[in-house]
């Protein structure tokens, strides 16, 4: 049981999605989250701004036999890398500990749960790879 422990928050210093969302935003939404879900909140880490970089998510993941899980602004603040996703969930998981995308409302608790987050990306892959509409503005016509 993981909700009598508190649950870390993650924010990000950087573009989230491509969005620059202020972290005292991304605090609140989170906290909306955590009160709506019936989570107790713990302060959230902030991850360095390079791209890429993970550090400080690592070091939340190093503490989860304090925390009941940890909770994200965004399902999109974890790796791009398929992998590196994987090896999180993986470590959540066999600590039987929880991860929330706060603005997506998701809670990953179960291998089906890692499906479902999986094809989001998945979805989210292929439509960057789409024509965006001014390219089809010619066809239009």
């Amino acid at each position: 049981m993981t909700k009598g422990l508190g649950h870390r928050g993650y924010i990000a210093s950087r573009p989230v999605n491509g969005s620059r969302i202020p972290q005292h935003v991304q605090n609140l939404v989170i906290r909306d989250y955590a009160q709506r879900q019936g989570l107790r909140y713990l302060l959230s880490a902030t991850e360095l701004s390079p791209e890429g970089c993970f550090i400080v998510l690592q070091d939340v993941l190093s503490e989860l036999d304090g925390i009941g899980g940890i909770i994200l602004y965004s399902l999109f603040m974890l790796p791009a890398d398929k992998s590196e996703r994987q090896k999180i969930y993986d470590t959540l998981l066999g600590n039987t500990k929880t991860l929330h995308a706060a603005v997506e409302n998701l809670t990953l608790q179960s291998e089906e749960d890692v499906v479902r987050f999986e094809e989001i990306f998945s979805v989210t892959e292929n439509l960057e790879k789409c024509l965006q509409p001014q390219d089809l503005m010619p066809w239009t016509n």
